[in-house]
């Protein structure tokens, strides 16, 4: 492979179409799409500083690299990357890619971000911004921390494991998403959602986890989370007390204290819920309306 060090290239596509290349401590400065339709190349130590440097590339490994604010929408189209102990305070970042690797990778400008992703894989990466991962599918994360709202809208086919996450809104409209080990604080959390499963989770959320389909919550423990399960179809298992449960659709929740629990009869069947409440095994301060 052809070796570039410690360059200053500038200008519009400064090395478009570039293939089988090794890149150090090279800074890409004014001019767009600097990597365009680049194919095989390894990058290390080197920095991003205009718009759109990797689009429509193949095979890219970037290690120890730097995108700054103005390299917005940096990656988009690209296929089989990998981008190891980043910093990337560009937003709109990562779309339409298959293949996608980030390791030990911060994100203090995520604003809609990591759209539209297939097979991504995520490990020790830190993002804040809203709309994260938008439409993605078949991702698995690991070590993984966001302040966002709105994230993982639409996502398909996805694992999270330990994650802490601060996010009104989170995985609506999602299917197929299980979350180990994990800590999730916000509102509205999994609406429109299909088979969300939570296990060994925290949850707070103000009407969290309402209109699933097929929620399943293992160990799991909620804090100051009220009006939860409405229009769900649940399999709870809940440590602790839940402020309150409203109008779930059916299924099962096990917990050791419910402080209400409201089934308005003229919008559920409330024979379709069994509830069980560990300390005396019935509940019985049902508020009917």
């Amino acid at each position: 492979m052809k070796e570039i060090r410690q360059e200053y290239l500038t200008g519009e596509r400064a090395l478009f179409q570039g293939n089988n290349l090794k890149i150090y401590d090279t800074i890409f400065a004014d001019g767009e799409s600097p990597l365009k339709e680049s194919h095989d190349i390894e990058l290390f130590g080197s920095m991003f500083q205009w718009k759109y440097p990797l689009w429509y590339s193949k095979n890219i490994l970037a290690e120890n690299c730097t995108w700054l604010e103005m390299a917005r929408a940096g990656v988009w189209y690209t296929d089989n990357i990998t981008v190891k102990n980043a910093v990337i305070e560009a937003p709109k970042n990562f779309r339409r890619c298959h293949g996608l690797v980030l390791q030990k990778v911060d994100l203090p400008n995520a604003a809609e971000t990591l759209w539209n992703c297939e097979g991504v894989v995520m490990e020790q990466v830190t993002a804040k911004g809203d709309y994260f991962a938008m439409n993605s599918r078949d991702m698995e994360l690991h070590d993984f921390m966001l302040v966002g709202n709105y994230s993982f809208d639409g996502v398909k086919n996805a694992e999270i494991h330990n994650a802490k996450m601060l996010s009104k809104d989170a995985f609506w409209n999602s299917e197929n998403v299980t979350v180990y080990d994990s800590f999730i604080s916000g509102e509205y959390l999994g609406w429109n959602a299909k088979n969300l499963t939570l296990i060994n989770c925290t949850i707070e959320s103000l009407q969290g986890m309402c209109y699933i389909e097929n929620l399943v919550m293992k160990n799991c423990r909620l804090i100051h989370t009220a009006l939860a399960f409405e229009y769900s179809t649940v399999d709870a298992q809940i440590q602790g007390k839940i402020d309150s449960v409203l109008n779930p659709s059916g299924g099962i929740i096990r917990t050791d204290e419910i402080g209400e629990l409201i089934i308005e009869k003229d919008k559920v069947d409330p024979a379709k819920t069994r509830i069980i409440c560990q300390k005396d095994g019935k509940f019985e301060g049902c508020v009917c309306a």
